[in-house]
């Protein structure tokens, strides 16, 4: 019996020694291949090359269609917007508490205007023009050049 509770606490004892010892290394060693970072390298160069373009900006104008605390107004709204005028771009924003439905990117006030007069027609609560940040389509001959 004595042999046993020696034998069972030596083990014990020695298993607690190889947990004592794994606990006092505070690092880990981490083997990478080299062809990861030339790989996510590649892949940021792309994504920067394919989004380029789209995220080109302007200050502008744009049309404020409809200022609303009801989600369900500002879609039937939007929806409407793609109904009567296609060649627009609509923004549906949420600024708590408020639904905001802009559209166009018009890069001079005048030709804001010319729609703004068309839209008043199917909104009688009113549409404003603002000034905003447009998106603007890049010119080929410029891209062309850089390159």
């Amino acid at each position: 019996m004595k042999s046993v509770f020696v034998s069972l606490f030596s083990f014990v004892s020695i298993g607690m020694y190889a947990q004592q010892l794994a606990s006092d290394t505070s690092s880990v060693v981490m083997h990478k291949d080299a062809r990861i970072d030339l790989l996510v390298k590649k892949q940021a160069e792309i994504n920067e090359e394919t989004t380029r373009n789209s995220r080109r900006v302007a200050k502008g104008f744009r049309i404020l269609v409809v200022n609303t605390n009801k989600r369900e107004e500002a879609i039937n709204a939007k929806a409407k917007l793609y109904q009567y005028f296609p060649e627009l771009k609509s923004y549906l924003l949420y600024q708590s508490p408020y639904f905001k439905l802009k559209a166009g990117n018009f890069k001079e006030r005048k030709d804001a205007e010319t729609y703004q007069k068309k839209l008043n027609a199917f909104f009688p609560s009113g549409v404003f023009i603002m000034n905003d940040y447009i998106e603007v389509k890049p010119d080929k001959d410029v891209d062309e050049m850089n390159q």
